[in-house]
């Protein structure tokens, strides 16, 4: 008997470890809703996180393929048991879920459940989602339910700490979203000096020039091809700023696509030649994409803008356990050892702060006339 609550502990710790570990609120579901189902052997978990209009703003499901998925349809609205379990904030257990007065059915393609254990997820008085697990995988008593009561009190410890991580992942999501609108901030002041500086320098050139046209006709010409050299400069400007500004789709592509499609953009909008390869890299944790996609961004920002570099290459790899990101140019370079004017100048320790927030480290080589190399490496790939 002794062996049975420290397998369970074991279980328990090791879930409480998977959901500390992400900080995305659906990185932080799925675990969830993974680890109730190991833990308690059940066919299938889901966790439902309400919205304000009767319905489920976030739904996340465990034992259902994704063609099932799919071919179940719409996510669920919260009537029957669903509704009386985020309203009255009660655990549910259930013989057979299809017998209870409030079962109201589910579409064709919904597998079929027998035994329910359903519990919320509260913090203080607030209810985050629902926990729903059916099915045990054991032996069930004659007319009775295959989930025990101590089942329902090891998925009330799981929830408790749920509600902390989804908790923290909220709280992450939304100081990223703080320091997204910073950052716009910054790019639309920064768009704003550059492009009114090159406006008024193009529009004082062509004044000269049109000062010049009768009387000095070789002047006003050199004029004008200066009109022409701020006008394109003006509009790289305004290209760079509409690429670092267009949201990043790395929910829907990943890490690699997305900065495969940035790149091409930017190689479009100026002289440079920018290239991207990856070598093996497969997905990474939400967190560490994102820290990537902004080192990349802002490591480019740097040498398209400030280092004169006639190339750039962009290189996304495997290298033993890590994945490793870097940006080098054959630009201007600089003194690393300046570090605080440099690191003021092109964003450094913006960008070494985001690579330790997600467990990774930068690293920096660049020597005047010798380019500059940014690397970013991050565990896992």
């Amino acid at each position: 008997m002794s062996q049975g609550p420290r397998t369970g502990l074991t279980a328990v710790s090791s879930a409480l470890l998977a959901m500390s570990s992400h900080l995305e609120v659906r990185d932080v579901l799925k675990t969830i809703v993974a680890s109730a189902r190991e833990l308690l052997d059940a066919e299938y978990a889901a966790l439902g996180v309400p919205d304000d209009h009767g319905g489920f703003a976030q739904f996340v499901v465990d034992g259902v393929s994704e063609e099932q998925w799919k071919a179940i349809g719409p996510l669920p609205r919260q009537h029957g048991i669903l509704a009386a379990m985020l309203q009255r904030a009660e655990p549910e257990r259930l013989a057979d879920v299809r017998e209870d007065p409030r079962f109201e059915g589910w579409p064709a393609a919904h597998p079929d459940m027998s035994d329910f254990l359903g519990l919320p997820i509260r913090y203080g008085d607030e209810t985050l989602g629902a926990l729903f697990l059916a099915n045990k995988r054991c032996p069930k008593p004659e007319g009775g339910c295959g989930f025990t009561a101590a089942d329902e009190e090891l998925l009330g410890i799981l929830a408790q700490h749920a509600a902390i991580a989804l908790t923290n992942a909220r709280l992450y999501e939304r100081s990223r979203e703080l320091t997204i609108a910073e950052e716009r901030s910054r790019l639309a002041h920064e768009l704003h000096d550059a492009v009114s500086q090159k406006l008024f320098s193009l529009r004082l050139t062509a004044q000269a020039a049109a000062a010049l046209v009768d009387r000095d006709p070789t002047r006003a010409k050199g004029e004008l091809q200066q009109v022409a050299a701020l006008a394109a400069e003006a509009a790289d400007e305004l290209r760079a700023a509409v690429v670092e500004l267009r949201p990043a789709a790395l929910d829907e592509d990943g890490l690699v696509a997305t900065l495969r499609t940035h790149i091409q953009v930017l190689d479009r909008a100026h002289s440079a030649a920018v290239t991207f390869e990856s070598r093996g890299v497969r997905a990474l944790p939400a967190a560490q994409e994102e820290a990537m996609l902004r080192v990349a961004q802002e490591a480019l920002h740097n040498a398209l803008r400030h280092s004169g570099a006639g190339a750039v290459s962009v290189v996304l790899e495997k290298r033993g356990q890590a994945a490793v990101l870097s940006v080098t140019d054959d630009g201007g370079g600089f003194d690393p050892r300046a570090i605080r004017r440099a690191g003021r100048h092109l964003g450094l320790v913006s960008m070494r702060d985001r690579a330790g927030g997600v467990g990774g480290r930068l690293t920096v080589e660049s020597a005047p006339g010798k380019g500059t190399t940014i690397e970013m490496e991050v565990p896992g790939g």
